[in-house]
């Protein structure tokens, strides 16, 4: 049985006890739905609700045989795949599962009428992958049913698909090849996360990478005939690589990786001699991904400049910069050039519009928007666009003080405000300004400041940055939300009686730490799918992930590092939490499991503090389906209603 129906089976044995125990906990079960102590949502809530929850986008997954785009979006409970032929054209659904479909891949121009997409069943996340015929409009599951699988990269003939699967042990993530039939062979059976990263222009050679963690990976070029691996990375030297893709004569190279500096820069290697250069050494931030023309004419690329995205484009043929019509400031998914070459798709995402589809045409350099997403009839010019912040933190660098960046969302007028702290999960992540229906409803409508830290250990700020809460110095990144608070104590239009934090997975752990160090100067917090205890998540997440973590939080095996992590677990320090807390979890979670949810509130509730907990039986880690999300969203502004906009 696997770890996640193991967690499953005593998350719900566990639950009722919980009612036997404390005689005050209201259980309600509505579907796939459990909740405690959650009053009945208003209708006037509800109702304000509504035209937020109602806000959809749209997402470029790349192009068709037929000059058409494939691309995501949703019009019932989940993300399906839809067509669309022409911009402003009308979104063909192709796929009309109960589950959202992820990992889109249309078949190279010349091979299969169709495209590969990935579906797991109630977000477990063992995703299962599929090849939806054009010409039949059936899909058919290419792999094996029970292992997890994913990363799909079709060859160049279109012909077959590389994958990562798990298929061998549940433990390793191996690379395997699978035709349209479903006949699957291995490439790659070893220790460790293998991903694959491309073909060779005749589809004799794969790349592939073993991924350590998110400061280390090890590129290889795989001989398909002989099997013979080659690696593309020095040993001595230990770098992250990305997004690694042949160039279109074979001969070389292109990839994302930091090996020369603080970034991650976009560089190109000869394969016969090894040198390599960089193409984006002028450009001080990550690269974070990039498109290259089946010709070999042009390379597309997005840099990330501190949380705001710029699209890049390079004449591959004279080295050039090709000048760009003026792009939406956002957020950019490269949705991948036509097959002949001269149009770019694009996914365009800002702080005050939901994703949407454009498409540049590089003879005019023109931008077209292909779709125009739904904002629930809302004027979206009250829409708020947030200010980047750095406020110092309690370190130093160079002799000054240590500044942390943050979006701050703020309200019309002149406060105070009541404020929300919003951190991201990961912890390898970054906060950025995208579209966030519930942060504009928080501001809009409750006139909720927000503030979204990317404290020490997040992307996008260079090498060092990420490492900085690694391992023993866990909780100085729980410090730097301790140096927000003072920081809103200094502003006037802040009310710093009045803040509540929130966040989901490794957010959700510095929800509750900030919540054990700073419970005095904290309303209330949310948490979703977070972490209570990293020995015992460590030793309950699923077996495929394990040393992954481990590489980030520390190895719970050691007993130094196990007292370490026992120390400063929320778990064992639960009583220090007196706030109202909000904890929301879905059952089938692979990563955090449900456990983690469960303990955590019988412990604060031991204590005798306030908990509402919420459980979805068809959720994993976060809420895919729309009525689940709907309802989570609801309830978590109603707590805020309740416990930091109440007196």
């Amino acid at each position: 049985m696997r770890a996640s129906l193991l967690t499953l089976a005593l998350a719900f044995a566990a639950a009722p006890a919980f009612a036997a125990d404390a005689p005050d906990v209201q259980r309600v079960e509505v579907g796939n739905r459990i909740s405690e102590n959650i009053p009945a949502i208003p209708e006037t809530l509800a109702e304000r609700l509504a035209q937020y929850q109602n806000t959809r986008g749209a997402s470029a997954a790349g192009w068709l045989a037929d000059g058409s785009l494939l691309i995501s979006t949703r019009f019932g409970e989940t993300n399906q795949a839809h067509r669309l032929r022409m911009a402003g054209g009308a979104r063909e659904q192709l796929t009309f599962f109960k589950e959202p479909i992820n990992s889109l891949r249309p078949a190279p121009a010349g091979g299969a009428n169709g495209f590969v997409f990935g579906k797991d069943v109630g977000g477990s996340e063992f995703w299962q992958l599929f090849y939806f015929d054009l010409d039949t409009r059936t899909a058919r599951m290419l792999t094996d049913g029970r292992s997890r699988n994913q990363g799909p990269v079709w060859s160049r003939r279109g012909d077959r698909i590389a994958y990562a699967t798990t298929r061998r042990n549940g433990r390793d993530t191996d690379v395997h090849i699978v035709d349209l039939d479903g006949r699957s062979v291995p490439v790659v059976e070893r220790e460790g996360a293998w991903f694959v990263a491309g073909w060779s222009p005749d589809d004799s050679r794969l790349l592939v990478s073993q991924y350590i963690s998110i400061n280390e990976s090890r590129p290889y070029l795989v001989d398909l005939a002989s099997g013979r691996m080659t690696p593309l990375y020095d040993r001595r030297r230990p770098a992250a690589y990305f997004g690694l893709a042949f160039a279109a004569d074979g001969r070389g190279l292109y990839y994302v990786s930091d090996e020369t500096g603080e970034f991650r820069e976009l560089r190109y290697r000869e394969l016969a001699t090894g040198r390599t250069r960089s193409l984006s050494a002028h450009i001080p931030w990550d690269v974070t991904q990039f498109a290259l023309s089946d010709d070999g004419a042009y390379l597309a690329f997005v840099s990330n400049e501190d949380g705001i995205d710029k699209v890049h484009l390079l004449d591959l043929r004279n080295g050039g910069e090709i000048a760009l019509p003026e792009l939406p400031v956002g957020l950019v998914g490269l949705g991948g050039f036509s097959a002949d070459g001269r149009r770019l798709a694009l996914t365009l995402n800002s702080a005050t519009s939901p994703s949407d589809v454009y498409v540049i045409d590089l003879d005019a350099a023109r931008l077209t928007r292909w779709t125009e997403s739904e904002v629930g009839g809302l004027d979206a010019s009250r829409f708020v666009a947030p200010t980047l912040i750095r406020y110092p933190t309690f370190d130093q660098v160079d002799g000054r003080p240590r500044t942390i960046p943050a979006f701050y969302y703020r309200p019309a007028g002149e406060g105070p405000f009541p404020v929300v702290i919003n951190i991201h999960g990961g912890p390898e992540a970054q906060a950025r300004p995208g579209f966030n229906p519930t942060a504009q409803f928080l501001v809009n409508e409750l006139k909720v400041a927000v503030l979204v830290p990317n404290v020490r250990g997040s992307s996008g700020y260079g090498k060092t940055y990420l490492q900085l809460d690694n391992g023993y110095k866990r909780e100085d990144a729980v410090k730097d939300i301790g140096a927000l608070l003072d920081w809103i104590a200094q502003q006037p239009e802040l009310d710093a009686g009045r803040v509540g934090v929130q966040g989901g997975s490794y957010g959700g752990y510095m929800v509750l730490a900030s919540m054990v160090h700073y419970n005095d100067r904290l309303r209330a917090g949310i948490n979703v799918v977070g972490i209570s205890n990293f020995v015992t998540f460590l030793e309950n997440t699923e077996s495929y992930r394990r040393d992954l973590r481990r590489a980030e939080y520390g190895d719970e095996r050691d007993p130094k590092m196990r007292a370490f992590l026992e120390r400063i677990s929320p778990l064992n320090n639960a009583d220090r939490i007196s706030r109202p807390l909000f904890v929301a979890q879905g059952a089938n979670d692979p990563r955090v499991p449900a456990s983690e949810a469960e303990q955590i509130v019988r412990a604060v509730r031991g204590n005798g503090g306030e908990v509402w907990y919420l459980l979805f039986k068809d959720e994993g880690h976060g809420f895919a389906k729309k009525s689940n999300a709907d309802y989570y969203n609801a309830a978590s502004m109603l707590f805020w209603q309740t416990h930091l906009l109440g007196d």
